[in-house]
Formats: C-alpha cells, sequence, structure tokens
C-alpha cells in the first residue's frame, strides 16, 4: 500500500501543516467552544496507525478513539489525504536535529542513520507515504536540514549533496521497510521465520537438486548460520537487514569521502 501525499486541497493542507489557521474559528457565537483541536485528531490518527497499520486507518476509526463520529473530525481537517499529510509532518517532529561535529561529519551521519531508521521501524506506516511527492511540512524541512547541516562541512557541491542525501534515504528506508516487515510476518502469515525457512529449503533440495551447480555464486553467499530467530529473539530477516544496512551504509560513506577527497584535490 502507498500513499501519496498531497491530494488534497493544497491551501488548506500547507495551512495546516504551517499552523497559519485555525480549523473551526468561524465557528462563533453562543454555544460550546470546540472540544477537539487538529492536534489531538493528528496524534490519535499516529496511534491508530501505529497500533494497526495505514490500512486501518479511516476518519471513523480515529473519531471512535477520541469518543467521536467521523464526522465530527471535518469540521478541523478536510479529509483523510490532509490528515496523512499532517501525521506524517508531526511523526517525523521525533527524530533529533541536532548532532555533535567533533568527531567529523562521519560519525554524526551514521548516529543519524541509525537514529532514523529506528524512527522508521517505530513507524512503519510511514514507509508507505511516497517520497514521490513530499508533504513540504516544517518538520520535513526540519529533517532534511538536519542531514545537510552535517554534510555541510564536505564542501560539496549542491548538485552532488542532493544525490547523496537521496541515496542516504534511500538505504536507510529500505532497510527499515526489511526490519519491520520481518516482524509483522509471522502474526500476518502464521507462519514463523524458522517455519518458513525449513519448509521451503527442504522443497528447493527436493525439487532443485541441482541448485549447486546452476546457481554457485548464490551457493558461495551462504554464511551457515541459522534462519530462525536470534540468542535474543530477533528475526533472521531482521538481522540480516540490521547486517546489510550496517555494510550499505559504510559503503556509502566511504563512496561520499571519495567524492569529498575529489572536490577537495
Amino acid at each position: 500500500m502507498v500513499v501519496f501525499a498531497g491530494q488534497g486541497d493544497a491551501r488548506r493542507s500547507m495551512a495546516l501543516l504551517w499552523h497559519t489557521t485555525e480549523p473551526g474559528e468561524a465557528r462563533t457565537g453562543p454555544g460550546p467552544k470546540p472540544g477537539l483541536t487538529v492536534d489531538m485528531i493528528v496524534d490519535a490518527a499516529i496511534a491508530v496507525a501505529d497500533a494497526e497499520g495505514m490500512a486501518a486507518l479511516s476518519m471513523r476509526v480515529v473519531g471512535e478513539r477520541l469518543g467521536r463520529t467521523g464526522m465530527a473530525l471535518y469540521t478541523y481537517v478536510p479529509n483523510k489525504s490532509v490528515l496523512v499529510d499532517l501525521m506524517y509532518d508531526r511523526v517525523l517532529a521525533e527524530l533529533p536535529t541536532g548532532y555533535e561535529h567533533e568527531a567529523g561529519w562521519r560519525t554524526a551521519l551514521t548516529s543519524w542513520a541509525e537514529d532514523t531508521a529506528a524512527f522508521y521501524v517505530r513507524h512503519p506506516w510511514v514507509l508507505q507515504v511516497s517520497q514521490a511527492r513530499p508533504v513540504l511540512g516544517p518538520n520535513e524541512f526540519s529533517t532534511l536540514e538536519t542531514v545537510l547541516r552535517i554534510l555541510g562541512p564536505t564542501g560539496l557541491e549542491a548538485e552532488t549533496l542532493r544525490s547523496v542525501v537521496a541515496a542516504l534515504f534511500n538505504v536507510v528506508r529500505g532497510a527499515a521497510k526489511t526490519i519491520a516487515e520481518s516482524r509483522q510476518a509471522p502474526a500476518a502469515t502464521g507462519v514463523t521465520d524458522e517455519e518458513w525457512w525449513h519448509d521451503r529449503s527442504a522443497l528447493l533440495a527436493e525439487l532443485a537438486p541441482d541448485f549447486a551447480e546452476r546457481f554457485p555464486m548464490v551457493v558461495s553467499l551462504e554464511g551457515g548460520g541459522e534462519q530462525g530467530p536470534g540468542d535474543d529473539g530477533t528475526p533472521f530477516l531482521e538481522r540480516q537487514a540490521r547486517k546489510a544496512f550496517a555494510t550499505g551504509l559504510t559503503v556509502l560513506l566511504d563512496g561520499v569521502e571519495a567524492a569529498v577527497s575529489r572536490a577537495a584535490g
């Protein structure tokens, strides 16, 4: 499931993101003041997405969480598309914005990548919001500003920096997506990783007895490790994803260092 940002009314959505309007302010005159706020609705929606996933999100479900009907929310948030924009930008506020630079940009960037990957794993629904069209909210820009401040001392030109930042997000999001999905798979399928690998490995050996001859390079990558949970209960795919994340990040940062050296030379 992929969700594209910015599908609602552009002016209303951007005004809510940047807090330049107060929904419901037109409700003047006698009677009780509105009992909801945009912040309350967004927080409730994030709680729903964290607990049940993006597929469970609806104005009705969010309303029920707040003890209201779904229709009661439309005074504050015009539709679900705008709500997703607000959720996405709000939850990004969890990410740290300050990193120590004394140890150099590479150390700071490694810490940023680890923090960001952990953030995505905590909120896997965020990974379903497509990067093709940014939300353009303040916290999204703050996230980008943080990365660029870390990379500032490299002296790389703007075009190269854009590519480096895009590559960084791809590495971090890709690893976090695999980790999150490895945690979701047993509950979603009713089959543990250990059961899944055991059944299919046995079938592969039976149905493709010449596998090693046909795919020798693939076989050479086998580490012989257990494909079930680790000693700490970490799923096999999560362990592999974490290793891939560490290696991929190291290789990418090596490349950035090489680009910095070329630019300096």
